[in-house]
């Protein structure tokens, strides 16, 4: 996690998370969520891995990403989100970077993720666009 900004630290303790917040940031900002319900974001996180990136001198957060997983074959990373107030600092990639390490002592197969936009911030830390997406397929609710 060196790759962090100083005056940030990560933390996948759900503790932390503030709930309120990232619904906001997801809900009010984020194209893929606009509009998620409270409800169905207190879902998606007590279901997921957690992490947050935290102001080491405020505790405030300023960072989330989330991860679905069965922590034996396959990951897939959502709901990354850095506050606009912080954007520029590398916080993303590093917490990109870290979800990645934690994730790396489970032997995972894949790990996933879709992007309209930042594709840039996922391949500094190794995404790749799928190497045969004629194998993939999606079934929408």
């Amino acid at each position: 996690m060196s790759d962090l900004a100083d005056g940030y630290e990560i933390s996948s303790d759900p503790a932390r998370l503030d709930a309120g917040k990232v619904h906001r940031w997801l809900s009010d900002d984020a194209y893929w969520a606009l509009g998620r319900t409270r409800e169905k974001q207190d879902a998606a996180i007590a279901g997921s891995l957690n992490f947050g990136v935290y102001g080491t001198a405020s505790g405030e957060q300023v960072a989330y990403a989330r991860v679905v997983t069965d922590r034996a074959t396959f990951a897939w990373l959502c709901d990354v989100y850095v506050d606009p107030s912080v954007r520029g600092k590398g916080i993303g990639t590093a917490l990109v970077a870290a979800v990645r390490e934690h994730l790396r002592p489970y032997g995972l197969r894949r790990l996933l993720l879709a992007t309209q936009d930042a594709h840039g911030v996922y391949e500094k830390v190794g995404f790749a666009p799928l190497a045969e997406p004629d194998r993939w397929m999606v079934h929408l609710y």
